[in-house]
């Protein structure tokens, strides 16, 4: 009867990597040009819904101005504001956004900026191509 030999060998392997803070925690990033798996970005999306909320509630005409609206939700009115800009993202943007399709970069302090209101000019200045709007 013979015994197979036990292989004692290892094999190691290096992954750059850096963590980065995204939404209040901390996420691991692979550098540029590396495959890597999009997941969507809860926080993103939970800002748009309440964007969207927000503007349904103003237009139905629940809250009649938007420092009414903050006082009921219990935040400031800048706030409210600047997160609400989100309801007039191009849809292509916000399928990205709830796909996990969007660049890194694209942050909530980004979208809360003033940004244009035409969709192309908007993509344009939040540098979001095509190539990651469209499905793989």
């Amino acid at each position: 009867m013979s015994r197979a030999k036990s292989i004692l060998d290892t094999m190691t392997i290096h992954v750059s990597f850096r963590v980065v803070k995204r939404g209040g925690r901390k996420e691991m990033q692979l550098p540029e040009g590396a495959a890597q798996a999009r997941k969507p970005d809860n926080t993103l999306i939970k800002a748009l819904a309440r964007a969207f909320r927000w503007k349904r509630l103003l237009e139905t005409g629940e809250f009649a101005t938007i420092a009414e609206l903050a006082e009921h939700e219990g935040i400031a009115a800048p706030y409210l504001t600047r997160t609400m800009r989100l309801a007039q993202l191009a849809p292509d943007v916000v399928e990205a956004i709830l796909d996990g399709r969007q660049p890194r970069h694209l942050t909530l302090e980004a979208l809360r900026q003033p940004l244009p209101e035409a969709w192309d000019a908007q993509k344009r200045m939040l540098a979001v191509d095509q190539g990651c709007l469209n499905p793989e």
